[in-house]
Protein backbone atom coordinates (compact mmCIF):
# COMPACT_ATOMS: atom_id res chain seq x y z
CA UNK A 1 0.00 0.00 0.00
CA UNK A 2 1.41 3.40 -0.98
CA UNK A 3 1.11 6.53 1.21
CA UNK A 4 -0.83 8.39 -1.56
CA UNK A 5 -3.80 6.06 -1.40
CA UNK A 6 -6.82 7.46 0.44
CA UNK A 7 -8.22 4.41 2.21
CA UNK A 8 -10.56 4.31 5.19
CA UNK A 9 -10.79 1.54 7.76
CA UNK A 10 -13.79 -0.72 7.14
CA UNK A 11 -14.23 -1.14 10.89
CA UNK A 12 -14.13 2.46 12.26
CA UNK A 13 -13.85 4.56 9.07
CA UNK A 14 -10.54 6.17 10.17
CA UNK A 15 -8.23 7.20 7.33
CA UNK A 16 -5.44 4.65 6.95
CA UNK A 17 -2.02 5.29 5.41
CA UNK A 18 -0.27 2.01 6.29
CA UNK A 19 -1.26 -1.64 6.54
CA UNK A 20 -3.15 -1.30 9.86
CA UNK A 21 -5.68 1.20 11.15
CA UNK A 22 -4.04 3.59 13.67
CA UNK A 23 -7.29 3.75 15.66
CA UNK A 24 -8.49 0.15 16.02
CA UNK A 25 -5.58 -1.87 14.56
CA UNK A 26 -7.83 -3.51 11.98
CA UNK A 27 -5.74 -4.71 8.98
CA UNK A 28 -6.52 -2.99 5.70
CA UNK A 29 -6.67 -6.28 3.87
CA UNK A 30 -7.94 -9.35 5.69
CA UNK A 31 -6.34 -12.70 4.97
CA UNK A 32 -8.50 -15.28 3.23
CA UNK A 33 -10.16 -17.89 5.42
CA UNK A 34 -8.52 -21.23 4.70
CA UNK A 35 -7.46 -24.38 6.50
CA UNK A 36 -4.58 -22.64 8.24
CA UNK A 37 -6.92 -19.90 9.52
CA UNK A 38 -9.39 -22.44 10.95
CA UNK A 39 -6.62 -24.43 12.66
CA UNK A 40 -5.20 -21.20 14.11
CA UNK A 41 -8.60 -20.25 15.55
CA UNK A 42 -9.06 -23.70 17.13
CA UNK A 43 -5.55 -23.52 18.56
CA UNK A 44 -6.29 -20.05 19.94
CA UNK A 45 -9.43 -21.27 21.75
CA UNK A 46 -7.71 -24.34 23.19
CA UNK A 47 -4.44 -22.57 23.96
CA UNK A 48 -3.22 -23.77 27.34
CA UNK A 49 -1.96 -20.35 28.39
CA UNK A 50 -5.03 -18.23 27.68
CA UNK A 51 -7.73 -20.58 26.39
CA UNK A 52 -10.39 -22.89 27.71
CA UNK A 53 -7.95 -25.58 28.91
CA UNK A 54 -6.04 -23.04 30.98
CA UNK A 55 -9.33 -21.66 32.33
CA UNK A 56 -10.53 -25.13 33.35
CA UNK A 57 -7.22 -25.95 35.02
CA UNK A 58 -7.16 -22.72 37.02
CA UNK A 59 -10.80 -22.98 38.06
CA UNK A 60 -10.38 -26.57 39.20
CA UNK A 61 -7.16 -26.00 41.16
CA UNK A 62 -7.62 -22.46 42.55
CA UNK A 63 -11.03 -21.04 41.65
CA UNK A 64 -11.18 -18.28 44.27
CA UNK A 65 -7.81 -16.75 43.42
CA UNK A 66 -8.31 -17.12 39.66
CA UNK A 67 -11.71 -15.40 39.66
CA UNK A 68 -10.53 -12.61 41.98
CA UNK A 69 -7.59 -12.01 39.62
CA UNK A 70 -9.98 -11.90 36.66
CA UNK A 71 -12.20 -9.33 38.37
CA UNK A 72 -9.54 -7.02 39.77
CA UNK A 73 -6.21 -7.61 37.95
CA UNK A 74 -6.07 -9.48 34.63
CA UNK A 75 -9.01 -10.29 32.34
CA UNK A 76 -7.01 -11.63 29.43
CA UNK A 77 -5.92 -15.03 30.75
CA UNK A 78 -9.29 -16.66 31.43
CA UNK A 79 -11.90 -16.84 28.69
CA UNK A 80 -14.97 -14.65 29.08
CA UNK A 81 -17.32 -15.98 31.80
CA UNK A 82 -20.55 -15.78 29.78
CA UNK A 83 -18.94 -17.63 26.87
CA UNK A 84 -17.46 -20.16 29.29
CA UNK A 85 -20.76 -21.11 30.94
CA UNK A 86 -22.52 -21.36 27.58
CA UNK A 87 -19.77 -23.61 26.15
CA UNK A 88 -19.75 -25.78 29.30
CA UNK A 89 -23.54 -26.09 29.25
CA UNK A 90 -23.45 -26.97 25.55
CA UNK A 91 -20.91 -29.73 26.24
CA UNK A 92 -23.18 -31.14 28.94
CA UNK A 93 -26.24 -30.91 26.66
CA UNK A 94 -24.46 -32.76 23.84
CA UNK A 95 -23.25 -35.48 26.22
CA UNK A 96 -26.70 -35.79 27.76
CA UNK A 97 -28.42 -36.06 24.37
CA UNK A 98 -25.86 -38.55 23.09
CA UNK A 99 -26.40 -40.89 26.04
CA UNK A 100 -30.14 -40.02 26.40
CA UNK A 101 -29.74 -39.09 30.07
CA UNK A 102 -32.39 -36.33 30.25
CA UNK A 103 -34.87 -37.96 27.87
CA UNK A 104 -37.44 -38.85 30.59
CA UNK A 105 -37.70 -35.19 31.65
CA UNK A 106 -37.99 -33.92 28.07
CA UNK A 107 -40.57 -36.57 27.14
CA UNK A 108 -42.62 -35.67 30.20
CA UNK A 109 -42.58 -32.06 29.06
CA UNK A 110 -43.76 -33.08 25.59
CA UNK A 111 -46.55 -35.20 27.02
CA UNK A 112 -48.11 -32.29 28.93
CA UNK A 113 -49.48 -29.42 26.88
CA UNK A 114 -49.08 -26.78 29.61
CA UNK A 115 -47.04 -23.62 30.03
CA UNK A 116 -45.35 -25.13 33.09
CA UNK A 117 -44.19 -28.15 31.10
CA UNK A 118 -43.01 -25.89 28.26
CA UNK A 119 -40.96 -23.78 30.67
CA UNK A 120 -39.33 -26.89 32.19
CA UNK A 121 -38.57 -28.20 28.70
CA UNK A 122 -37.04 -24.84 27.72
CA UNK A 123 -34.86 -24.80 30.86
CA UNK A 124 -33.43 -28.25 30.13
CA UNK A 125 -33.11 -27.50 26.42
CA UNK A 126 -31.27 -24.20 26.92
CA UNK A 127 -29.06 -24.84 29.93
CA UNK A 128 -26.55 -22.16 29.03
CA UNK A 129 -29.12 -19.37 29.22
CA UNK A 130 -30.99 -21.06 32.07
CA UNK A 131 -27.84 -21.19 34.19
CA UNK A 132 -27.22 -17.49 33.61
CA UNK A 133 -30.80 -16.69 34.69
CA UNK A 134 -30.47 -19.01 37.69
CA UNK A 135 -27.19 -17.27 38.50
CA UNK A 136 -29.10 -14.00 38.95
CA UNK A 137 -31.19 -15.59 41.71
CA UNK A 138 -28.16 -17.21 43.36
CA UNK A 139 -26.20 -13.96 43.14
CA UNK A 140 -28.99 -12.20 45.05
CA UNK A 141 -28.63 -14.63 47.98
CA UNK A 142 -24.84 -14.53 47.86
CA UNK A 143 -24.89 -10.74 47.93
CA UNK A 144 -27.17 -10.95 50.98
CA UNK A 145 -25.06 -13.59 52.78
CA UNK A 146 -21.71 -11.95 51.96
CA UNK A 147 -22.80 -8.29 52.12
CA UNK A 148 -19.78 -7.26 54.22
CA UNK A 149 -17.45 -8.06 51.31
CA UNK A 150 -16.82 -5.32 48.75
CA UNK A 151 -18.14 -7.13 45.67
CA UNK A 152 -21.09 -5.86 43.69
CA UNK A 153 -23.91 -7.95 42.23
CA UNK A 154 -22.35 -8.21 38.77
CA UNK A 155 -18.97 -9.34 40.08
CA UNK A 156 -20.73 -12.09 42.05
CA UNK A 157 -22.57 -13.05 38.85
CA UNK A 158 -19.19 -13.41 37.08
CA UNK A 159 -18.04 -15.66 39.93
CA UNK A 160 -21.12 -17.84 39.41
CA UNK A 161 -20.63 -18.07 35.64
CA UNK A 162 -17.17 -19.54 36.19
CA UNK A 163 -18.20 -21.83 39.06
CA UNK A 164 -21.36 -23.10 37.34
CA UNK A 165 -19.41 -23.60 34.12
CA UNK A 166 -17.01 -25.99 35.84
CA UNK A 167 -20.01 -27.60 37.54
CA UNK A 168 -21.57 -28.30 34.13
CA UNK A 169 -18.31 -29.86 32.95
CA UNK A 170 -18.42 -32.15 36.00
CA UNK A 171 -22.00 -32.98 35.02
CA UNK A 172 -20.83 -33.83 31.48
CA UNK A 173 -18.06 -36.06 32.83
CA UNK A 174 -20.47 -38.08 34.98
CA UNK A 175 -23.00 -38.28 32.15
CA UNK A 176 -20.36 -39.85 29.90
CA UNK A 177 -19.32 -42.18 32.74
CA UNK A 178 -22.93 -43.14 33.36
CA UNK A 179 -23.53 -43.72 29.67
CA UNK A 180 -20.49 -46.01 29.40
CA UNK A 181 -20.99 -47.95 32.65
CA UNK A 182 -24.83 -47.88 32.81
CA UNK A 183 -24.56 -47.05 36.52
CA UNK A 184 -26.91 -44.32 37.75
CA UNK A 185 -24.62 -41.49 38.89
CA UNK A 186 -27.25 -38.74 39.14
CA UNK A 187 -26.87 -38.28 42.89
CA UNK A 188 -23.06 -38.36 42.65
CA UNK A 189 -22.87 -35.71 39.91
CA UNK A 190 -25.28 -33.41 41.77
CA UNK A 191 -23.32 -33.81 45.00
CA UNK A 192 -20.02 -33.04 43.24
CA UNK A 193 -21.63 -30.05 41.52
CA UNK A 194 -22.91 -28.50 44.76
CA UNK A 195 -19.73 -29.23 46.72
CA UNK A 196 -17.52 -27.71 44.03
CA UNK A 197 -19.67 -24.56 43.74
CA UNK A 198 -19.69 -24.13 47.53
CA UNK A 199 -15.90 -24.65 47.62
CA UNK A 200 -15.25 -22.21 44.76
CA UNK A 201 -17.52 -19.52 46.22
CA UNK A 202 -16.09 -19.96 49.73
CA UNK A 203 -12.56 -19.67 48.36
CA UNK A 204 -13.50 -16.53 46.46
CA UNK A 205 -14.66 -14.65 49.54
CA UNK A 206 -12.20 -16.00 52.13
CA UNK A 207 -10.85 -19.55 51.96
CA UNK A 208 -9.70 -19.49 55.60
CA UNK A 209 -13.23 -19.18 57.01
CA UNK A 210 -15.09 -22.51 57.15
CA UNK A 211 -18.39 -20.71 57.65
CA UNK A 212 -18.05 -19.18 54.18
CA UNK A 213 -18.34 -22.60 52.55
CA UNK A 214 -21.50 -23.35 54.52
CA UNK A 215 -22.99 -19.95 53.67
CA UNK A 216 -22.06 -20.45 50.02
CA UNK A 217 -23.85 -23.82 49.87
CA UNK A 218 -26.97 -22.49 51.60
CA UNK A 219 -27.08 -19.41 49.35
CA UNK A 220 -26.63 -21.56 46.25
CA UNK A 221 -29.46 -23.90 47.25
CA UNK A 222 -31.74 -20.99 48.13
CA UNK A 223 -30.99 -19.42 44.74
CA UNK A 224 -31.86 -22.64 42.93
CA UNK A 225 -35.08 -23.08 44.92
CA UNK A 226 -36.07 -19.45 44.23
CA UNK A 227 -35.35 -19.88 40.51
CA UNK A 228 -37.47 -23.01 40.21
CA UNK A 229 -40.23 -21.53 42.36
CA UNK A 230 -40.46 -18.47 40.09
CA UNK A 231 -40.31 -20.61 36.93
CA UNK A 232 -43.11 -22.93 38.12
CA UNK A 233 -45.14 -20.00 39.44
CA UNK A 234 -44.86 -18.27 36.07
CA UNK A 235 -46.03 -21.45 34.34
CA UNK A 236 -49.00 -21.79 36.69
CA UNK A 237 -49.99 -18.15 36.18
CA UNK A 238 -49.86 -18.52 32.38
CA UNK A 239 -51.91 -21.74 32.57
CA UNK A 240 -54.52 -20.01 34.74
CA UNK A 241 -54.73 -17.05 32.34
CA UNK A 242 -55.13 -19.38 29.35
CA UNK A 243 -57.90 -21.35 31.09
CA UNK A 244 -59.87 -18.19 31.79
Amino acid sequence: MTPTQNIHCKNCNTEVHLNYCPNCAQPVKLKRINGHYVLHEIEHVLHFEKGILYTIRELVLRPGQSIRNFISENRSRLIKPIIFIIIASLIYTLASHFFHIDEPVLKAGQAENTATASIIKWIYGHLGYSNIIMGVFIAFWLKLFFRKYDYNFYEILILLCFAMGIGMLFFAFFVVLQGLTHVNLTMVRELVFFLYCAWAIGQFFDKKKVVNYVKALIAYLLGMVTFWFCALLLGQLIDQIIKH
